[in-house]
Formats: structure tokens, C-alpha cells, sequence
């Protein structure tokens, strides 16, 4: 890995440390998704710092940042946008929409219709967007970040598996420590996402995610990547395994961290890692399935459940 790229993650990791007080994993699986080309679905409660965490990181870098606050009457053209008609030139003129931006912060993606959840679809999935015939290519680069409240469900539209299957992981920020809630309540966090400065521009950006595609993965690691998901797609408790997409979205998120760590090449950690929040998601538990000791698991138990039985390479 070249010296400035690791130089250039680590300031950028600093930066938005700088706000999001206390979360340094949930900032490096931000700075994961960045790099891989993906997208995050950010589910947790209000008020611990979400919308924070969009913002630092696109401030840190200096790229156009849209806020959509989803709500049950946004169209998809309140998203995408319209084609409206010149009467001087007797023609339509198209007028892009918010996501037509680097960074995209989708607020409470499932409090709209599943018509409007699916207007992103093609946006997160090929970075463009398809209206009257023509198609517009997104700025690169591009990130949807996605919030959902996970316990409050009055008024929302669950995500399809669809649309799940798109996010490349699924992180929760969690309450800070006592320690870092104090110092929040001192004021740390707001006001140093007031005062973040660009530390990095949208060239160093694509630059890192080029240096990311190149990591290397030897043949053990993929072997170790198919066994967990084939574990997936066996398990009793899963009416829905791992798909092919979500293998490569794991791969590619391996690559991302050990370029983080200074590495050309992943290692099993990486792998295990990110197992977890690449692949929670993407599985469906089958509506009556329970352990045998009468608890209810979700999607995270049964992957961990799921690493601690593959062998790890050697």
C-alpha cells in the first residue's frame, strides 16, 4: 500500500472521530463502505449520532452532500427528479434531484413507500438514473447512507430484501460510554462537526478505491468466504442465505479494511470482521424457528453462530 494512502485514510479516520465522539469502529466501517463503493444502512434509535455521521463524512471530504428526509408522501420524483417543459426552447428540460450528489443521506428510508424506496435502486446499484428515455450518470463518488429506527415500527414499510441485499454492510452506532457521553454533554462532537475542514478531495477518493480493487485475496480466503455463505444457505434457521452479491460485497469489504491496515492482501480477520455486518442483512430467518433453548435469534447470532463452525484458513 502507498504510504499516502494510508496517511490519507488515517487523517480522514481522525477527522470524523472528531465528531462522532467514542465510535472509532463505527467511523472505520463508514470509511470501509467509502472505499469499497458501497452503501450503508446505518439502524439503530435517535439521537446517537446517525445523521453526525453522514454529515463529518462528507464534510472530511469536501463532497456535495444531500440530505432526504423520507416521509410517506415523498415521490420518487422528489428524489430523482423531473422533466419539466421549456415553453422557449419547446422542449423538456430535466431537473436532477438530490441525488444527484456524492453523499446521500436517506433519513428514515423506511417511512416511504416501497415505490419510492425503490427509485434508488438503479442510483446505488449502477450509479445512474433512468427518466424519460434517458439516462443521467451520478458524481463519482457516490454513497447512499441510510437510516432506519429498528424498534419503532407505527407508519413504516419494511426494506424488501431487494433493497437490502444493495447496502454493502449494515452497522448500529449504539449508546457512547459514560466517559464520551460527558464529554458530549460538554459540548465535544457538535461543535467539531461545525468546524470539520475537507482532508481529502474526490480524486484522493477514487484514487483509494482503485488501490482498493487492487488488494489481493489468495484462493483460501475466497474458499473460507464460499464456506460461510454455503453454511448460510444450509442452516435450518435461514429461509434465505447469502446471495452471490453479498459474496462479493464481503470480498470487496475485506479488501477496503486491509488497505485501511496498511495491507496489499486480507487476511482471515477480515474476513471475520466484517462477516457480521456484510452479511446480517442479507439473510431471512424462517418465521418459527427457535433455538433449542427457546430464545429467538436474529440475522447477527446466526453468522456468528455460523464463524465459530468454518474452520479458518492457515
Amino acid at each position: 500500500m502507498d504510504a499516502n494512502a494510508a496517511d490519507a485514510v488515517r487523517v480522514l479516520d481522525g477527522n470524523i472521530c472528531r465528531a462522532l465522539v467514542g465510535k472509532p469502529e463505527v467511523v472505520r466501517l463508514a470509511i470501509v463502505a467509502l472505499l469499497a463503493r458501497g452503501h450503508l444502512l446505518i439502524e439503530d434509535v435517535p439521537g446517537v449520532g446517525k445523521t453526525t455521521l453522514a454529515q463529518a463524512l462528507a464534510r472530511s471530504l469536501g463532497l456535495a452532500f444531500q440530505r432526504i428526509q423520507f416521509t410517506s408522501d415523498l415521490l420518487p420524483s422528489d428524489i430523482l427528479g423531473v422533466s419539466v417543459f421549456d415553453p422557449r426552447k419547446s422542449e423538456f428540460e430535466f431537473k436532477p434531484g438530490p441525488i444527484f450528489a456524492n453523499i446521500i443521506l436517506a433519513d428514515e428510508i423506511n417511512r416511504t413507500t416501497p415505490k419510492t424506496q425503490s427509485s434508488l435502486l438503479e442510483a446505488m446499484n449502477e450509479s445512474q438514473v433512468s427518466l424519460d428515455h434517458h439516462t443521467y450518470r451520478l458524481p463519482q463518488p457516490f454513497m447512499v447512507l441510510a437510516t432506519q429506527n429498528p424498534l419503532e415500527y407505527h407508519g413504516t414499510h419494511p426494506l424488501p430484501e431487494s433493497q437490502m441485499d444493495r447496502f454493502l454492510l449494515r452497522i448500529r452506532i449504539g449508546y457512547p460510554d459514560e466517559s464520551y457521553e460527558r464529554q458530549i454533554l460538554r459540548g465535544a462532537g457538535a461543535a467539531a462537526l461545525e468546524g470539520l475542514q475537507p482532508v481529502l478531495d474526490a480524486a484522493a477518493v477514487l484514487s483509494l478505491q482503485t488501490q482498493t480493487d487492487a488488494v489481493q485475496v489468495e484462493e483460501s480466503l475466497l474458499g473460507y468466504v464460499m464456506a460461510i455463505v454455503q453454511a448460510t444457505r444450509m442452516h435450518t434457521a435461514l429461509a434465505l442465505g447469502v446471495s452471490p452479491r453479498g459474496s462479493l460485497a464481503l470480498v470487496q469489504a475485506a479488501k477496503a479494511l486491509a488497505l485501511i491496515d496498511g495491507r496489499r492482501y486480507c487476511v482471515p480477520d477480515d474476513i471475520k470482521t466484517l462477516a457480521v455486518p456484510a452479511f446480517a442483512h442479507r439473510v431471512l430467518l424462517r418465521a418459527r424457528w427457535e433455538q433449542s433453548v427457546g430464545e429467538s435469534p436474529d440475522g447477527e447470532h446466526i453468522i456468528r453462530e455460523i464463524l465459530r463452525g468454518v474452520p479458518v484458513p492457515r
